[in-house]
Protein backbone atom coordinates (compact mmCIF):
# COMPACT_ATOMS: atom_id res chain seq x y z
CA UNK A 1 0.00 0.00 0.00
CA UNK A 2 1.14 3.41 -1.09
CA UNK A 3 1.67 5.32 2.46
CA UNK A 4 2.98 8.94 2.88
CA UNK A 5 5.50 9.54 5.26
CA UNK A 6 3.58 12.49 6.73
CA UNK A 7 0.98 9.65 7.61
CA UNK A 8 3.11 7.73 9.54
CA UNK A 9 5.00 10.98 11.80
CA UNK A 10 1.60 11.85 13.19
CA UNK A 11 2.55 14.01 16.59
CA UNK A 12 6.54 13.47 15.96
CA UNK A 13 8.90 16.11 14.86
CA UNK A 14 10.76 15.33 12.29
CA UNK A 15 13.93 14.97 14.51
CA UNK A 16 11.96 11.63 16.19
CA UNK A 17 10.83 10.40 13.62
CA UNK A 18 14.19 10.18 11.94
CA UNK A 19 15.52 8.83 15.56
CA UNK A 20 12.86 6.06 15.34
CA UNK A 21 13.51 4.94 11.85
CA UNK A 22 16.99 4.85 12.42
CA UNK A 23 16.42 3.25 15.49
CA UNK A 24 14.54 0.61 13.56
CA UNK A 25 17.08 0.40 10.98
CA UNK A 26 19.82 -0.31 13.13
CA UNK A 27 17.65 -3.35 15.26
CA UNK A 28 16.65 -5.69 11.72
CA UNK A 29 20.27 -5.18 10.71
CA UNK A 30 21.57 -6.80 14.03
CA UNK A 31 18.64 -9.06 13.84
CA UNK A 32 20.32 -10.01 10.22
CA UNK A 33 23.68 -10.32 11.50
CA UNK A 34 22.59 -12.44 14.33
CA UNK A 35 20.58 -14.45 12.01
CA UNK A 36 23.55 -14.98 9.78
CA UNK A 37 26.53 -15.66 12.40
CA UNK A 38 23.91 -17.88 14.38
CA UNK A 39 23.87 -20.16 11.18
CA UNK A 40 27.76 -19.90 10.64
CA UNK A 41 27.99 -21.26 14.61
CA UNK A 42 26.02 -24.48 13.34
CA UNK A 43 27.85 -25.19 10.41
CA UNK A 44 30.94 -24.67 12.29
CA UNK A 45 29.39 -27.03 15.08
CA UNK A 46 29.77 -24.93 17.54
CA UNK A 47 25.92 -24.74 17.35
CA UNK A 48 23.90 -28.23 16.60
CA UNK A 49 20.63 -26.66 15.30
CA UNK A 50 19.45 -23.38 13.84
CA UNK A 51 16.67 -21.40 12.94
CA UNK A 52 16.00 -18.01 12.03
CA UNK A 53 13.89 -15.11 11.34
CA UNK A 54 15.66 -13.36 8.77
CA UNK A 55 13.41 -12.18 6.25
CA UNK A 56 11.29 -11.13 8.39
CA UNK A 57 12.32 -8.43 10.34
CA UNK A 58 10.39 -5.42 8.70
CA UNK A 59 6.86 -6.87 9.29
CA UNK A 60 8.01 -7.80 12.91
CA UNK A 61 9.25 -4.18 13.40
CA UNK A 62 5.84 -2.73 12.20
CA UNK A 63 4.21 -5.44 14.77
CA UNK A 64 6.04 -4.70 17.84
CA UNK A 65 4.94 -1.04 17.69
CA UNK A 66 1.08 -2.24 18.65
CA UNK A 67 2.66 -5.02 21.28
CA UNK A 68 1.80 -3.14 24.31
CA UNK A 69 1.79 -3.98 28.01
CA UNK A 70 -0.81 -6.61 28.79
CA UNK A 71 -0.78 -8.11 25.33
CA UNK A 72 0.28 -12.12 24.92
CA UNK A 73 2.39 -13.60 22.26
CA UNK A 74 1.52 -16.77 20.87
CA UNK A 75 4.22 -17.16 17.99
CA UNK A 76 6.86 -19.51 16.75
CA UNK A 77 10.43 -19.72 16.09
CA UNK A 78 10.81 -16.84 13.54
CA UNK A 79 9.74 -14.31 15.89
CA UNK A 80 13.23 -13.30 16.76
CA UNK A 81 12.95 -9.45 15.27
CA UNK A 82 9.42 -9.03 17.09
CA UNK A 83 10.81 -9.98 20.88
CA UNK A 84 14.02 -8.13 20.45
CA UNK A 85 11.86 -4.65 19.47
CA UNK A 86 9.50 -5.47 22.25
CA UNK A 87 12.29 -5.12 24.35
CA UNK A 88 11.88 -8.97 25.55
CA UNK A 89 15.09 -10.75 24.05
CA UNK A 90 18.45 -9.52 23.05
CA UNK A 91 21.39 -10.12 20.49
CA UNK A 92 23.41 -12.03 23.51
CA UNK A 93 20.40 -13.96 24.67
CA UNK A 94 20.08 -15.44 21.33
CA UNK A 95 23.42 -16.81 21.09
CA UNK A 96 22.82 -18.37 24.63
CA UNK A 97 19.77 -19.97 23.26
CA UNK A 98 21.68 -21.12 20.23
CA UNK A 99 24.24 -22.85 22.49
CA UNK A 100 21.87 -24.68 24.76
CA UNK A 101 23.09 -22.20 27.68
CA UNK A 102 20.65 -23.68 30.47
CA UNK A 103 21.67 -20.87 33.29
CA UNK A 104 17.88 -19.04 33.72
CA UNK A 105 19.56 -15.68 33.99
CA UNK A 106 21.21 -15.48 30.77
CA UNK A 107 18.62 -18.05 28.92
CA UNK A 108 15.53 -16.73 30.27
CA UNK A 109 13.24 -17.93 27.31
CA UNK A 110 13.74 -21.08 27.50
CA UNK A 111 16.58 -22.43 29.68
CA UNK A 112 18.22 -24.62 27.14
CA UNK A 113 14.76 -26.60 27.23
CA UNK A 114 13.80 -25.94 23.66
CA UNK A 115 16.46 -25.23 20.59
CA UNK A 116 17.28 -21.87 19.76
CA UNK A 117 14.22 -18.75 18.52
CA UNK A 118 11.52 -20.26 21.28
CA UNK A 119 10.72 -17.46 23.47
CA UNK A 120 8.53 -17.35 26.86
CA UNK A 121 8.41 -14.71 29.59
CA UNK A 122 7.78 -15.85 33.20
CA UNK A 123 4.25 -15.20 34.09
CA UNK A 124 4.45 -16.20 37.93
CA UNK A 125 7.18 -15.75 40.58
CA UNK A 126 9.60 -17.97 42.13
CA UNK A 127 7.03 -18.63 44.97
CA UNK A 128 4.32 -19.59 42.49
CA UNK A 129 2.18 -15.88 42.77
CA UNK A 130 1.15 -14.50 39.90
CA UNK A 131 3.41 -11.35 38.57
CA UNK A 132 1.24 -8.24 36.79
CA UNK A 133 0.38 -9.50 33.96
CA UNK A 134 -1.66 -6.31 32.93
CA UNK A 135 1.85 -4.20 33.51
CA UNK A 136 4.25 -6.43 31.12
CA UNK A 137 4.56 -7.53 27.65
CA UNK A 138 3.55 -11.42 27.95
CA UNK A 139 4.68 -14.54 25.33
CA UNK A 140 3.34 -18.00 26.05
CA UNK A 141 6.06 -20.60 25.57
CA UNK A 142 6.83 -21.42 22.17
CA UNK A 143 6.70 -25.36 21.13
CA UNK A 144 8.16 -26.80 17.71
CA UNK A 145 4.82 -28.35 16.03
CA UNK A 146 3.75 -26.14 13.57
CA UNK A 147 0.31 -24.43 13.94
CA UNK A 148 0.86 -26.14 17.24
CA UNK A 149 0.73 -22.54 18.91
CA UNK A 150 -3.11 -21.43 17.48
CA UNK A 151 -5.38 -23.45 19.81
CA UNK A 152 -3.34 -21.60 22.81
CA UNK A 153 -4.12 -18.13 21.23
CA UNK A 154 -7.73 -18.37 20.75
CA UNK A 155 -7.95 -19.10 24.51
CA UNK A 156 -5.52 -15.72 25.55
CA UNK A 157 -7.36 -13.66 23.04
CA UNK A 158 -10.68 -14.98 24.58
CA UNK A 159 -9.75 -13.90 27.94
CA UNK A 160 -9.55 -10.71 26.86
CA UNK A 161 -13.45 -11.56 26.33
CA UNK A 162 -14.36 -12.66 29.22
CA UNK A 163 -12.24 -9.41 31.53
CA UNK A 164 -13.88 -6.91 29.23
CA UNK A 165 -17.53 -8.79 29.10
CA UNK A 166 -17.71 -9.75 33.09
CA UNK A 167 -17.95 -6.77 34.98
CA UNK A 168 -16.78 -9.21 38.12
CA UNK A 169 -13.36 -9.85 36.64
CA UNK A 170 -12.18 -5.64 36.48
CA UNK A 171 -11.31 -6.34 39.97
CA UNK A 172 -8.70 -8.07 38.76
CA UNK A 173 -6.67 -5.68 37.47
CA UNK A 174 -3.26 -7.90 37.47
CA UNK A 175 -4.12 -9.84 35.13
CA UNK A 176 -5.94 -8.03 32.35
CA UNK A 177 -7.14 -3.93 32.15
CA UNK A 178 -11.18 -4.46 31.48
CA UNK A 179 -10.38 -6.95 28.33
CA UNK A 180 -7.98 -4.30 26.79
CA UNK A 181 -5.45 -6.63 25.80
CA UNK A 182 -4.67 -8.15 21.94
CA UNK A 183 -3.51 -11.68 21.45
CA UNK A 184 -0.93 -11.65 18.65
CA UNK A 185 -0.01 -14.58 16.65
CA UNK A 186 2.11 -15.46 13.81
CA UNK A 187 2.45 -18.60 11.77
CA UNK A 188 4.65 -19.54 8.17
CA UNK A 189 1.94 -19.61 5.46
CA UNK A 190 2.95 -22.94 4.42
CA UNK A 191 1.46 -24.24 8.35
CA UNK A 192 -2.26 -23.17 7.68
CA UNK A 193 -2.30 -26.13 5.70
CA UNK A 194 -2.69 -27.64 9.06
CA UNK A 195 -6.25 -28.49 10.79
CA UNK A 196 -5.53 -26.20 14.12
CA UNK A 197 -4.95 -23.16 11.64
CA UNK A 198 -8.56 -23.97 10.16
CA UNK A 199 -10.19 -24.76 13.78
CA UNK A 200 -8.49 -21.75 15.51
CA UNK A 201 -9.42 -19.66 12.50
CA UNK A 202 -13.18 -20.71 12.69
CA UNK A 203 -13.79 -20.65 16.10
CA UNK A 204 -12.33 -17.16 16.42
CA UNK A 205 -14.84 -15.87 14.30
CA UNK A 206 -17.79 -16.98 16.28
CA UNK A 207 -16.34 -15.91 19.19
CA UNK A 208 -15.84 -12.74 18.08
CA UNK A 209 -12.23 -12.12 20.25
CA UNK A 210 -9.33 -9.82 19.45
CA UNK A 211 -7.00 -12.11 18.01
CA UNK A 212 -4.83 -10.41 15.85
CA UNK A 213 -2.96 -13.16 13.57
CA UNK A 214 0.34 -12.41 11.13
CA UNK A 215 0.76 -15.32 8.30
CA UNK A 216 4.22 -14.72 7.03
CA UNK A 217 3.95 -15.79 3.39
CA UNK A 218 7.94 -16.57 1.42
CA UNK A 219 6.61 -18.54 -0.87
CA UNK A 220 7.62 -22.26 0.63
CA UNK A 221 7.61 -24.66 3.28
CA UNK A 222 11.17 -25.73 3.36
CA UNK A 223 11.57 -27.18 0.13
CA UNK A 224 7.77 -27.47 -0.79
CA UNK A 225 6.36 -24.30 -3.04
CA UNK A 226 2.67 -22.24 -2.72
CA UNK A 227 1.15 -24.25 -5.18
CA UNK A 228 1.33 -27.92 -3.26
CA UNK A 229 0.68 -25.77 0.38
CA UNK A 230 -2.72 -24.06 -0.70
CA UNK A 231 -5.49 -23.86 -3.00
CA UNK A 232 -5.03 -20.81 -5.26
CA UNK A 233 -1.78 -20.47 -3.41
CA UNK A 234 -3.30 -17.40 -1.64
CA UNK A 235 -4.35 -17.96 2.13
CA UNK A 236 -5.83 -14.46 2.35
CA UNK A 237 -8.11 -15.27 -0.92
CA UNK A 238 -9.05 -18.82 0.20
CA UNK A 239 -9.94 -16.73 4.09
CA UNK A 240 -12.25 -14.33 1.90
CA UNK A 241 -15.29 -16.04 3.62
CA UNK A 242 -14.24 -15.35 7.09
CA UNK A 243 -14.50 -11.18 5.85
CA UNK A 244 -16.57 -9.94 8.68
CA UNK A 245 -20.25 -8.13 6.64
CA UNK A 246 -23.29 -6.26 7.68
CA UNK A 247 -24.61 -8.08 10.24
CA UNK A 248 -22.39 -10.87 10.24
CA UNK A 249 -19.92 -11.11 12.03
CA UNK A 250 -16.36 -12.24 10.90
CA UNK A 251 -12.82 -10.88 10.49
CA UNK A 252 -10.81 -8.03 9.54
CA UNK A 253 -8.04 -9.24 6.87
CA UNK A 254 -5.10 -6.95 5.44
CA UNK A 255 -2.42 -7.27 3.06
CA UNK A 256 0.71 -5.69 2.93
CA UNK A 257 4.42 -6.76 1.58
CA UNK A 258 7.11 -7.76 3.56
CA UNK A 259 9.38 -5.27 2.87
CA UNK A 260 7.37 -2.16 2.76
CA UNK A 261 7.94 -0.58 5.75
CA UNK A 262 5.85 2.65 5.42
CA UNK A 263 3.15 0.53 4.47
CA UNK A 264 3.54 -2.19 7.29
CA UNK A 265 3.45 0.12 9.60
CA UNK A 266 -0.03 1.84 9.03
CA UNK A 267 -1.12 -1.46 8.69
CA UNK A 268 -0.73 -2.79 11.72
CA UNK A 269 -1.30 0.50 13.03
CA UNK A 270 -5.07 0.20 11.72
CA UNK A 271 -5.42 -3.22 12.45
CA UNK A 272 -4.31 -3.85 15.90
CA UNK A 273 -6.46 -0.07 17.08
CA UNK A 274 -9.45 -1.94 15.64
CA UNK A 275 -9.01 -5.02 16.76
CA UNK A 276 -8.15 -3.69 20.42
CA UNK A 277 -11.21 -1.04 20.61
CA UNK A 278 -13.37 -3.24 18.91
CA UNK A 279 -12.42 -7.04 19.85
CA UNK A 280 -12.58 -8.49 15.93
CA UNK A 281 -10.17 -10.84 14.77
CA UNK A 282 -8.03 -9.73 12.60
CA UNK A 283 -5.70 -11.20 10.10
CA UNK A 284 -2.04 -9.80 8.74
CA UNK A 285 -1.24 -11.42 5.32
CA UNK A 286 1.99 -10.51 4.82
CA UNK A 287 3.60 -11.46 1.67
CA UNK A 288 6.51 -11.61 -0.66
CA UNK A 289 9.04 -12.05 2.25
CA UNK A 290 11.47 -13.26 1.89
CA UNK A 291 13.94 -16.50 3.65
CA UNK A 292 17.55 -15.66 2.54
CA UNK A 293 19.04 -18.31 4.76
CA UNK A 294 16.88 -21.11 3.62
CA UNK A 295 14.84 -22.84 5.97
CA UNK A 296 17.54 -24.00 8.76
CA UNK A 297 20.76 -24.95 9.19
CA UNK A 298 19.52 -28.53 8.01
CA UNK A 299 19.65 -27.88 4.51
CA UNK A 300 20.38 -24.82 1.57
CA UNK A 301 17.05 -23.32 -0.44
CA UNK A 302 19.92 -23.25 -3.52
CA UNK A 303 18.87 -26.78 -3.70
CA UNK A 304 15.11 -26.22 -4.89
CA UNK A 305 14.52 -22.44 -5.57
CA UNK A 306 15.44 -20.78 -9.45
CA UNK A 307 18.48 -18.90 -9.67
CA UNK A 308 15.48 -16.62 -11.01
CA UNK A 309 13.74 -17.09 -7.72
CA UNK A 310 17.08 -16.51 -5.63
CA UNK A 311 17.77 -13.00 -7.30
CA UNK A 312 14.20 -11.89 -6.67
CA UNK A 313 15.22 -12.32 -3.31
CA UNK A 314 17.78 -10.73 -3.69
CA UNK A 315 16.40 -7.56 -5.05
CA UNK A 316 13.16 -8.15 -2.53
CA UNK A 317 15.38 -8.10 0.71
CA UNK A 318 13.56 -6.13 2.46
CA UNK A 319 16.44 -4.60 4.31
CA UNK A 320 17.57 -3.61 1.50
CA UNK A 321 14.56 -1.99 0.31
CA UNK A 322 14.45 0.47 3.53
CA UNK A 323 17.84 1.46 3.01
CA UNK A 324 16.67 2.69 -0.24
CA UNK A 325 13.33 4.26 1.19
CA UNK A 326 15.50 6.05 4.06
CA UNK A 327 17.60 7.69 1.26
CA UNK A 328 15.06 8.29 -1.19
CA UNK A 329 13.25 9.78 1.19
CA UNK A 330 15.79 12.03 2.30
CA UNK A 331 16.11 10.58 6.22
CA UNK A 332 19.44 9.85 6.39
CA UNK A 333 22.58 9.97 4.02
CA UNK A 334 24.54 6.54 2.82
CA UNK A 335 27.44 7.76 5.28
CA UNK A 336 25.12 7.75 8.30
CA UNK A 337 23.12 4.09 6.99
CA UNK A 338 27.04 2.69 6.27
CA UNK A 339 27.63 3.48 10.40
CA UNK A 340 24.80 1.84 11.37
CA UNK A 341 25.01 -1.38 9.38
CA UNK A 342 28.87 -1.54 10.55
CA UNK A 343 27.73 -0.75 14.53
CA UNK A 344 24.78 -3.42 14.10
CA UNK A 345 27.28 -5.80 13.08
CA UNK A 346 29.95 -5.12 16.00
CA UNK A 347 27.20 -5.95 18.45
CA UNK A 348 26.12 -8.87 16.69
CA UNK A 349 29.99 -9.95 16.99
CA UNK A 350 30.36 -9.00 20.64
CA UNK A 351 27.14 -10.85 21.20
CA UNK A 352 28.00 -13.89 19.85
CA UNK A 353 31.74 -13.98 21.42
CA UNK A 354 29.91 -13.10 24.81
CA UNK A 355 27.30 -15.84 24.65
CA UNK A 356 30.17 -18.92 23.55
CA UNK A 357 32.41 -17.85 26.43
CA UNK A 358 29.15 -17.62 28.56
CA UNK A 359 28.37 -21.02 27.47
CA UNK A 360 32.21 -22.68 27.64
CA UNK A 361 34.01 -21.10 30.57
CA UNK A 362 31.89 -22.81 33.32
CA UNK A 363 32.46 -26.19 31.36
CA UNK A 364 36.53 -25.46 31.39
CA UNK A 365 36.08 -24.72 34.94
CA UNK A 366 35.09 -28.39 35.29
CA UNK A 367 37.22 -30.16 33.40
CA UNK A 368 39.81 -28.31 34.64
CA UNK A 369 39.04 -29.33 38.51
CA UNK A 370 38.86 -32.63 36.87
CA UNK A 371 42.18 -32.33 35.16
CA UNK A 372 43.87 -31.33 38.68
CA UNK A 373 42.50 -34.62 40.20
CA UNK A 374 44.25 -36.76 37.49
CA UNK A 375 46.82 -35.21 35.78
CA UNK A 376 50.30 -36.63 37.57
CA UNK A 377 48.19 -39.42 39.02
CA UNK A 378 49.89 -41.88 36.58
CA UNK A 379 49.24 -45.80 36.62
CA UNK A 380 51.09 -48.13 34.44
CA UNK A 381 48.96 -51.33 34.46
CA UNK A 382 50.46 -54.30 35.61
CA UNK A 383 48.68 -56.48 32.76
CA UNK A 384 48.67 -54.03 30.25
CA UNK A 385 51.99 -52.12 30.63
CA UNK A 386 49.92 -48.61 29.48
CA UNK A 387 49.41 -45.11 31.57
CA UNK A 388 45.54 -45.27 31.23
CA UNK A 389 44.82 -42.63 33.51
CA UNK A 390 47.76 -40.41 31.62
CA UNK A 391 46.20 -41.67 28.39
CA UNK A 392 42.46 -40.20 29.31
CA UNK A 393 43.86 -37.27 30.57
CA UNK A 394 45.90 -36.20 27.77
CA UNK A 395 42.86 -37.19 25.27
CA UNK A 396 40.79 -34.71 27.49
CA UNK A 397 43.46 -31.90 28.06
CA UNK A 398 43.43 -31.79 23.69
CA UNK A 399 39.30 -31.23 23.09
CA UNK A 400 39.57 -27.36 22.51
CA UNK A 401 35.96 -26.98 23.29
CA UNK A 402 35.12 -29.34 25.61
CA UNK A 403 31.27 -30.88 26.47
CA UNK A 404 30.14 -31.98 29.59
CA UNK A 405 29.94 -35.51 28.09
CA UNK A 406 33.37 -35.21 27.61
CA UNK A 407 34.10 -34.35 30.74
CA UNK A 408 32.16 -36.73 32.84
CA UNK A 409 33.15 -39.60 30.25
CA UNK A 410 36.67 -38.92 31.03
CA UNK A 411 35.86 -39.02 35.47
CA UNK A 412 33.64 -42.33 34.88
CA UNK A 413 36.73 -44.21 32.04
CA UNK A 414 39.28 -43.49 34.62
CA UNK A 415 37.30 -45.31 37.41
CA UNK A 416 36.43 -48.29 35.08
CA UNK A 417 40.15 -48.04 34.45
CA UNK A 418 42.18 -48.34 37.17
CA UNK A 419 43.04 -52.01 38.74
CA UNK A 420 41.34 -52.87 41.90
CA UNK A 421 45.07 -53.95 42.71
CA UNK A 422 46.35 -50.55 41.76
CA UNK A 423 47.97 -48.14 45.03
CA UNK A 424 46.35 -45.05 43.42
CA UNK A 425 43.25 -46.70 43.05
CA UNK A 426 41.63 -45.75 47.10
CA UNK A 427 42.98 -41.87 46.99
CA UNK A 428 41.49 -41.47 43.52
CA UNK A 429 38.47 -43.04 43.30
CA UNK A 430 37.17 -40.88 46.67
CA UNK A 431 38.89 -37.48 44.67
CA UNK A 432 36.64 -38.31 41.77
CA UNK A 433 33.63 -39.61 43.68
CA UNK A 434 33.55 -36.44 45.35
CA UNK A 435 33.85 -34.46 41.89
CA UNK A 436 31.39 -36.69 40.06
CA UNK A 437 28.82 -36.45 43.16
CA UNK A 438 29.38 -32.22 43.27
CA UNK A 439 28.87 -32.44 39.05
CA UNK A 440 25.72 -34.79 39.43
CA UNK A 441 24.00 -32.45 42.01
CA UNK A 442 24.70 -29.19 39.23
CA UNK A 443 23.80 -31.13 36.29
CA UNK A 444 20.47 -32.09 38.45
CA UNK A 445 19.45 -28.30 38.88
CA UNK A 446 20.91 -27.25 34.92
CA UNK A 447 18.58 -30.50 33.11
CA UNK A 448 16.03 -32.03 35.45
CA UNK A 449 14.17 -28.82 37.41
CA UNK A 450 11.13 -27.36 36.41
CA UNK A 451 9.67 -30.48 35.20
CA UNK A 452 6.90 -29.97 37.64
CA UNK A 453 4.90 -27.35 40.06
CA UNK A 454 7.24 -27.44 42.98
CA UNK A 455 5.45 -24.25 44.46
CA UNK A 456 3.17 -24.01 47.43
CA UNK A 457 0.39 -24.56 45.01
CA UNK A 458 1.36 -28.03 43.49
CA UNK A 459 -1.29 -29.85 43.27
CA UNK A 460 0.62 -32.31 45.33
CA UNK A 461 -0.15 -30.05 48.42
CA UNK A 462 -3.71 -30.25 48.13
CA UNK A 463 -4.80 -32.04 51.31
CA UNK A 464 -7.66 -34.94 50.35
CA UNK A 465 -10.94 -34.54 52.04
CA UNK A 466 -12.15 -37.80 52.87
CA UNK A 467 -16.10 -39.01 52.35
CA UNK A 468 -17.97 -39.23 55.34
CA UNK A 469 -21.27 -41.86 54.83
CA UNK A 470 -23.82 -42.06 57.45
CA UNK A 471 -26.02 -44.94 57.39
CA UNK A 472 -29.35 -42.70 56.82
CA UNK A 473 -26.83 -40.88 54.49
CA UNK A 474 -29.57 -39.69 51.40
CA UNK A 475 -28.59 -41.39 48.20
CA UNK A 476 -28.99 -39.22 44.89
CA UNK A 477 -27.41 -39.69 41.23
CA UNK A 478 -23.61 -38.64 40.93
CA UNK A 479 -24.71 -36.20 38.05
CA UNK A 480 -25.96 -33.80 41.52
CA UNK A 481 -23.23 -34.38 43.60
CA UNK A 482 -21.07 -32.98 40.34
CA UNK A 483 -23.51 -30.49 40.22
CA UNK A 484 -23.52 -29.30 43.27
CA UNK A 485 -20.02 -29.17 43.70
CA UNK A 486 -19.99 -26.79 40.59
CA UNK A 487 -22.59 -24.36 41.85
CA UNK A 488 -20.05 -24.21 44.98
CA UNK A 489 -17.36 -23.60 42.80
CA UNK A 490 -19.20 -20.86 40.68
CA UNK A 491 -20.27 -19.51 43.55
CA UNK A 492 -17.05 -18.75 45.20
CA UNK A 493 -14.58 -17.73 42.47
CA UNK A 494 -15.63 -15.54 39.38
CA UNK A 495 -12.45 -16.82 37.72
CA UNK A 496 -14.07 -19.87 37.17
CA UNK A 497 -15.17 -20.34 33.82
CA UNK A 498 -16.18 -23.83 31.69
CA UNK A 499 -17.54 -24.28 28.25
CA UNK A 500 -17.59 -27.15 26.04
CA UNK A 501 -19.85 -29.54 23.79
CA UNK A 502 -23.65 -28.85 25.38
CA UNK A 503 -22.27 -27.55 28.61
CA UNK A 504 -24.30 -24.76 28.61
CA UNK A 505 -27.95 -24.39 27.28
CA UNK A 506 -28.91 -28.20 28.95
CA UNK A 507 -26.12 -28.25 31.17
CA UNK A 508 -24.07 -31.03 29.75
CA UNK A 509 -24.96 -34.43 28.13
CA UNK A 510 -25.04 -36.33 31.61
CA UNK A 511 -26.89 -32.85 33.32
CA UNK A 512 -23.69 -32.25 35.88
CA UNK A 513 -24.51 -28.48 34.68
CA UNK A 514 -27.97 -28.69 35.17
CA UNK A 515 -29.26 -25.08 35.61
CA UNK A 516 -26.00 -23.28 36.21
CA UNK A 517 -25.96 -21.01 32.75
CA UNK A 518 -28.86 -19.82 33.55
CA UNK A 519 -27.80 -19.36 37.15
CA UNK A 520 -24.36 -17.65 36.43
CA UNK A 521 -24.80 -16.85 32.51
CA UNK A 522 -23.69 -17.56 29.03
CA UNK A 523 -20.25 -15.77 29.81
CA UNK A 524 -19.12 -18.63 32.78
CA UNK A 525 -20.93 -21.37 31.00
CA UNK A 526 -21.16 -21.70 27.73
CA UNK A 527 -21.84 -24.08 24.91
CA UNK A 528 -19.09 -24.56 21.67
CA UNK A 529 -19.26 -26.06 18.60
CA UNK A 530 -17.77 -29.51 18.05
CA UNK A 531 -13.69 -28.73 17.69
CA UNK A 532 -12.06 -30.43 20.51
CA UNK A 533 -8.83 -29.47 19.94
CA UNK A 534 -9.56 -25.46 20.53
CA UNK A 535 -11.65 -26.58 23.12
CA UNK A 536 -8.22 -27.39 25.02
CA UNK A 537 -6.67 -24.29 23.75
CA UNK A 538 -9.18 -22.59 25.32
CA UNK A 539 -8.31 -23.46 28.63
CA UNK A 540 -4.76 -23.56 28.13
CA UNK A 541 -4.54 -19.55 27.38
CA UNK A 542 -7.32 -18.67 30.03
CA UNK A 543 -5.23 -20.58 32.51
CA UNK A 544 -1.84 -18.45 31.30
CA UNK A 545 -4.20 -15.57 31.65
CA UNK A 546 -5.01 -16.17 35.45
CA UNK A 547 -8.79 -17.52 34.88
CA UNK A 548 -9.34 -20.69 36.47
CA UNK A 549 -11.22 -22.89 33.10
CA UNK A 550 -12.89 -26.09 33.00
CA UNK A 551 -12.65 -27.65 29.55
CA UNK A 552 -15.27 -29.87 28.70
CA UNK A 553 -14.98 -32.48 26.30
CA UNK A 554 -17.66 -35.14 26.33
CA UNK A 555 -16.16 -38.38 25.42
CA UNK A 556 -12.98 -40.22 25.53
CA UNK A 557 -12.75 -40.82 21.63
CA UNK A 558 -13.48 -37.38 21.20
CA UNK A 559 -10.72 -36.28 23.22
CA UNK A 560 -8.39 -38.13 20.86
CA UNK A 561 -8.46 -34.82 18.34
CA UNK A 562 -6.59 -32.79 20.59
CA UNK A 563 -3.93 -35.62 21.69
CA UNK A 564 -1.23 -32.94 19.70
CA UNK A 565 -2.46 -30.45 22.04
CA UNK A 566 -2.01 -32.06 25.24
CA UNK A 567 1.38 -33.93 24.21
CA UNK A 568 3.09 -30.94 23.03
CA UNK A 569 1.56 -27.77 24.58
CA UNK A 570 -0.35 -28.81 27.46
CA UNK A 571 2.28 -31.52 28.80
CA UNK A 572 5.27 -28.15 28.65
CA UNK A 573 3.07 -24.95 29.45
CA UNK A 574 1.02 -25.53 32.21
Amino acid sequence: MSVNNDELRKDLSLEEFKKEVLADYYLVNLSRNISITGRREVLTGKAKFGIFGDGKELPQIALAKQFKDGDWRSGYYRDQTWMMAAGLFSAEEFFHQLYGNTDGKLNPGNGGRSFNNHFSTANINPDGSWKELSKQKNSSADISPTAGQMPRLLGLAYASKLFRQNKNLHQFTNFSLSGNEVAFGSIGDASTSEGHFWETVNAAGVLQVPMALSIWDDGYGISVPKRYQTTKENISELLSGFVAEEGKPGFLIYKAKGWDYPGLCKVYEEGIRRCREEHVPVIFHIEEVTQPLGHSTSGSHERYKTPERLQWEVDTDGIARMRNWILESEIAEEKELDEIESASLNEAKEARKNGWNAFMDPIKVERDALVKIIDNRSCVCKREHIDKVGIITNDLKKIINPNRKDVVSSAKKILRSVCSDCTIRGNLQKDLGVWLRRNHEANTERYNTFLYNDTQFSALNVKPEPPVYQEDSEEVAGRQILRENFDYIFANNPLVVTFGEDAGYIGGVNQSLEGLQEKYGELRITDTGIRETTILGQGIGLALRGLRPIAEIQYFDYLLYALQTRSDDLATTM
